[in-house]
């Protein structure tokens, strides 16, 4: 007989205790698994090309012209329709990236290892805002930015890195919840705290002007730690995985069309159904017409127990997504509903410092009708576009009883 709470408490102890620093960075097709050289991979469950959205293909073809394999957005629409280009999620090659999360084989990647379980995970560097690679532009002003970032920002961040013992992302993370953030969409903290450790050792490395651009890319940049955070939750989630009998989600994705959950006991299986258009802040001009379907690997936050789930640490998220600081409280404490435990190393000042809600349990979601919370940027419909708003999206509970009938079938007959 199967014991599915001692399952369950096995596999979010093991998130819980996962220790994931950050160790450098690396060049994609060298360290992430399985990444080979016709292969792209994405954000959210497996797709193919004829069903993925605007920004997901823009980003496709971008990454293209990025590695060379393309000289034209025609040519790399070719390719693709030629099958000569095969497709990956992210998550099943230990990695995660941002919205349409694609990383080609010459990208930079951050290395982050788990010394906890010794397992390590991957994500892309962050571009910053405006039109950008993973919301589908692919102008000469994206190309140039990425390969100045793989010539010139990785190898000044990956040299900082070298110089000591990386950075503890579970740590930081505890203390840019203590500063406002949420580890999510708000993340202006902790992108400050990711520069105070690299600043010092990128200007004794780096001379001339270029350290000042490096600098101020960082420092401009308010998401520059999201994605070595998405790494390290991807860790978390990791650490969780392949428990038999446990009913605790250890993914959360989406890849612009449909949305995505994986279960610890229930083996490399996608539960999927349409992902929602977000609810939530609208920048001038935007309307939800404009809206892409919710995208992105980014919800590796919530699943580890931050993002929407610590929002109570972060009232001032809903001047980005929407409605009152006292719905920051609300979604933290309906979070306690769904989910195994409480965070023993993420802790929520304003709720007397109890640990932010983790651990999704499918029985709970399904017995209650409560779906996670997730916070979220907004990406226009159409490729390159850019982001267009920030809000508020909950998976479709479809995927959870899909899950819980099949973890019934395995381990009830």
């Amino acid at each position: 007989m199967i014991d599915v709470k001692q399952a369950n408490l096995t596999a979010v102890s093991r998130m819980v205790a996962a220790r994931p620093v950050l160790r450098g960075i690396s060049t994609a097709g060298d360290v992430i698994p399985g990444l080979e050289p016709d292969m792209l991979l994405h954000a959210g469950p497996p797709i193919a090309w004829e069903q993925m959205s605007g920004p997901l293909r823009g980003a496709i073809v971008g990454a293209l012209l990025f590695e060379g394999r393309a000289s034209s957005v025609t040519e790399a629409e070719a390719l693709v329709e030629a099958g000569e280009v095969r497709f990956s999620p992210c998550h099943q090659h230990d990695a995660v990236g941002p919205m349409a999360g694609v990383i080609s084989p010459s990208m930079a990647v951050y290395e982050v290892e788990d010394l906890t379980h010794g397992h390590r995970t991957f994500s892309n560097l962050n571009e910053g805002y405006g039109k950008v690679l993973r919301y589908g532009a692919y102008g000469d002003d994206v190309l140039e930015r990425l390969r100045w970032m793989h010539s010139d920002l990785a190898p000044a961040v990956g040299a900082a890195l070298a110089e000591g013992d990386g950075i503890d992302l579970r740590a930081l993370l505890s203390e840019a919840l203590h500063m406002g953030d949420e580890g999510h969409n708000r993340n202006k903290a902790g992108s400050l705290l990711f520069l105070r450790h690299l600043a010092p050792a990128i200007s004794r490395l780096v001379s001339g002007p270029e350290v000042d651009r490096i600098l101020e890319f960082l420092g401009g940049n308010a998401l520059s730690v999201l994605n070595p955070v998405m790494a390290a939750c991807k860790a978390m989630g990791d650490a969780a995985h392949g428990i038999e009998g446990s009913t605790v989600v250890t993914a959360m994705a989406r890849n612009g069309t449909d949305f995505g959950i994986r279960v610890s006991g229930l083996g490399d299986a996608w539960f999927t159904a349409p992902a929602a258009v977000p609810d939530g802040l609208y920048f001038p001009g935007f309307g939800p017409d404009d809206a892409n379907p919710d995208i992105g690997d980014s919800t590796i936050t919530e699943t580890a127990g931050i993002g929407a789930f610590a929002m109570a640490a972060s009232p001032a998220i809903v001047s980005f997504i929407g409605g009152h600081p006292d719905d920051a409280l609300t979604a933290t404490l309906e979070m306690y509903e769904i989910t195994v435990a409480e965070h023993d190393h993420f802790t929520i000042p304003a709720l007397g410092f109890r640990g932010t809600p983790v651990g999704i349990d499918l029985q709970k979601v399904v017995e209650l009708g409560v779906t996670p919370r997730v916070n979220t940027g907004i990406a226009h419909r159409q490729a390159g576009v850019g982001q267009v708003g920030a809000g508020l999206v909950r998976p479709p509970i479809e995927i959870f009883e899909e899950a819980l009938i099949a973890w019934a079938d395995r381990y009830l007959g």
